[in-house]
């Protein structure tokens, strides 16, 4: 849930990928599988402690959580709900609008939640919210991206992974390969472990998974590495 690239492939197709960063002391999560939430098929991993999920896929919409919204927050509880929580609720409404309008976002933690609709076209959507106010902006959605959880990354290192993103694509100017995404969000970074693309900080905070989303004309393929 901490750090996740989206490179778009035409017109509705895309990867996106996704390294979950998390504190060791909280289980395992459960690999993803398929779930119905009210009458959408939805397939994702789980949180085993709160039940909630961090990244999910339906035929219409994708959508990834990462924890803080701009800079790093007081951790101030208790919460009304876990973050985990909010993709499920999305999938209950299966429209953005709808759940901008009804979910209640106060009394939850700040979070950065993707939207990604891959209909007719691929729409971007970005969501933050910092505790007190939600902000939305649509971003270009045939544009590559990345996001780094401002809860664990200071802006200094925010940017330097904007950097050997932007670094990477340079390499491949006919286009990237899932394989190579995988591989950066296994390998990238510049040797400092506490904040390279897989990172470890004292094996009390580590990236505990990877989870790969490649939609193309003939399906979607996954793609789920897990390291604990």
């Amino acid at each position: 849930m901490c750090v996740l690239t989206f490179v778009p492939k035409g017109e509705q197709n895309f990867i996106l990928t996704n390294n979950r960063d998390e504190a060791t002391a909280r289980p395992k999560a459960i690999p993803p599988q398929a779930y119905q939430i009210g009458n959408t098929d939805v397939f994702m991993p789980k949180d085993a402690l709160a039940g909630g999920t961090w990244i999910a896929t339906s035929d219409n919409f994708t959508l990834c959580l990462l924890n803080g919204a701009f800079e790093n927050h007081k951790h101030q509880p208790p919460y009304r709900q876990s973050r985990g929580t909010i993709i499920p609720a999305f999938f209950e409404k299966q429209n953005l609008n709808a759940f901008l309008e009804d979910f209640l976002f106060e009394g939850i933690e700040n979070f950065t939640l993707i939207v990604i609709e891959h209909q007719s076209k691929l729409v971007l959507t970005e969501i933050r919210w910092d505790g007190e106010r939600l902000f939305v902006a649509e971003k270009d959605a045939q544009m590559s991206h990345i996001w780094s959880s401002a809860t664990l990354y200071n802006a200094q290192v925010r940017h330097e992974r904007e950097q050997w993103f932007e670094q990477l694509l340079h390499q491949y100017p006919a286009g990237i390969s899932a394989d190579v995404l995988l591989d950066f969000h296994q390998n990238g970074g510049n040797g400092d472990i506490q904040n390279d693309m897989r990172m470890n900080r004292n094996n009390t905070l580590m990236t505990q998974c990877i989870m790969q989303i490649v939609r193309q004309e003939n399906g979607v393929e996954y793609q789920y590495v897990d390291f604990v």
